[in-house]
């Protein structure tokens, strides 16, 4: 594998540099001192940050883009080898990354790399954790697979000797990462376009485990099934957290103030303690805890830790409130996974509100198609679900599946659901149904989150 010397800077090329994890990996690279290039196949505000910053950006993935002075191209699972640019990297025979083997390379910098791991809550227990790091003075650099308003975007640099990023199980891009803290939030199905089933998917996280070193710490969910598999015979320190007494962590009672967000009492090894979070849902509650076992873990004083949760308003998609039109209120959310879909819906049942809407844009024909009818049961805690297309993402096959066939099975439940086949007629049908008092949240990891911007700004 090809090695970066950090210490000289070299020329390094994106491909899929607007992404959101590749864009923070080039800022971090370009304030290094490296020089930076790459593409994407359409222009955002990441690609045009990155282009205030100094780097070469093209639109278009060209083969043209591809030159030889190039050191190393970094590519995303995303990319495929009939990519002209990973083709011409071919050609001339340049070194070439992963982009979690660059992430994994950048963690060896640090004398206390943190990787958060989990089917879901990454993002969230990401920007909980760096709140408190931050609070703390810690000054980390921070990788977020969102944007975090109080870092002002998807990445921080800091000086001091903690990196906390996300750490995604698709494709085992975590088992590129060298985490001296590593935390697990969950393990369930899901990425069943890569993994055979859950206890290939349960193997993987064995493996991540593993890379944590003996003097290390490991926080991991003692709600796992069969989580004893994932921590057998490891060398480090394992903390777990939970539901209930069989945890290091567990709260004792969990209570909603709506939209103003969560508080819950909280056994930790030293004592009960209270957590107040201004963003809802119980799941917060146990992205807190596992955040607040780290920050203890690292002997971060308690007050500065739960002052950061207490403060801590959310991250870009989670939950977001985006405005409202005629008295609806519009809230949009990242959820494209069962389980995602089921907590965000309990979170907005405890908010005011008549009617719950929920315009879902299924995210990948394999994702849609495996778990069909669980994506059915969660959505119909919604009152009423208006379905988009599936968001293909990295796919093109069908597989034989659309979002007809979730419409049926919504139906089937006997909640009120309709599809439509483009935006414009999503946003002509909820401008007509929706009334005042209702709340819209529109959901996915595509670009649904445009129906609910466009109402808004009607």
């Amino acid at each position: 594998m090809y090695q970066i010397d950090f210490h000289t800077p070299s020329h390094i090329y994106f491909c899929g540099i607007g992404g959101i994890s590749m864009s923070g990996l080039a800022e971090i690279l370009l304030k290094k001192g490296f020089r930076v290039s790459g593409s994407d196949m359409r222009a955002s505000s990441l690609t045009e940050h990155l282009a205030d910053a100094g780097a070469q950006v093209y639109i278009g993935q060209k083969a043209e883009n591809i030159t030889d002075d190039i050191d190393c191209v970094i590519f995303t699972a995303a990319i495929h080898q009939d990519n002209p640019e990973y083709m011409e990297a071919e050609r001339l025979h340049l070194a070439t990354l992963s982009r979690a083997e660059l992430l994994g390379q950048l963690m060896l910098n640090y004398a206390c790399p943190i990787a958060v791991s989990g089917t879901h809550g990454k993002t969230t227990t990401t920007s909980m954790l760096s709140e408190i790091l931050m609070a703390a003075d810690f000054d980390p650099t921070v990788s977020v697979g969102g944007m975090l308003h109080s870092i002002g975007g998807n990445i921080r640099i800091g000086n001091g000797p903690h990196f906390v990023a996300e750490a995604c199980e698709y494709t085992n891009s975590f088992l590129s990462m060298y985490p001296k803290v590593g935390l697990i939030l969950n393990i369930e199905e899901d990425h069943l376009d890569f993994f055979k089933d859950l206890d290939d998917i349960r193997h993987s996280f064995r493996l991540f485990a593993q890379k944590v070193p003996a003097d290390g710490l490991l926080v991991i969910n003692g709600d796992i099934a069969k989580y004893e598999q994932v921590i057998k015979d490891l060398p480090c320190r394992v903390i777990t957290f939970g539901t209930d007494s069989s945890n290091g962590y567990y709260p004792l009672q969990i209570s909603s103030r709506g939209e103003r967000g969560m508080a819950a009492d909280v056994m930790t090894p030293d004592g009960a303690v209270t957590i107040s979070l201004q963003v809802p849902g119980r799941h917060n509650i146990y992205n807190a805890m596992t955040a607040l076992a780290a920050a203890d873990a690292l002997e971060i004083d308690r007050e500065i830790t739960l002052a950061a949760l207490h403060h801590f308003e959310g991250s870009e998609r989670r939950f977001e409130y985006k405005g409202s039109f005629n008295g609806v209120t519009v809230i949009d959310d990242y959820a494209h996974h069962p389980t995602e879909i089921t907590s965000t819906l309990t979170a907005a049942a405890d908010c005011p509100h008549r009617k719950l809407w929920c315009v879902f844009q299924p995210h990948t024909y394999s994702r849609t198609k495996a778990l069909l009818d669980d994506f059915a049961r969660a959505l119909s805690k919604a009152d009423a679900v208006v379905l988009a297309d599936i968001y293909a993402a990295r796919e093109t096959d069908t597989l034989g599946v659309s979002s007809r066939d979730l419409c049926d099975r919504i139906q089937a439940l006997g909640t009120e659901c309709y599809y439509f086949p483009d935006f414009t007629s999503i946003e002509e049908f909820l401008s007509k149904k929706c009334i005042h008092q209702d709340m819209l949240i529109t959901m996915g990891a595509g670009d649904i989150v445009k129906v609910g911007e466009t109402l808004v700004q009607k």
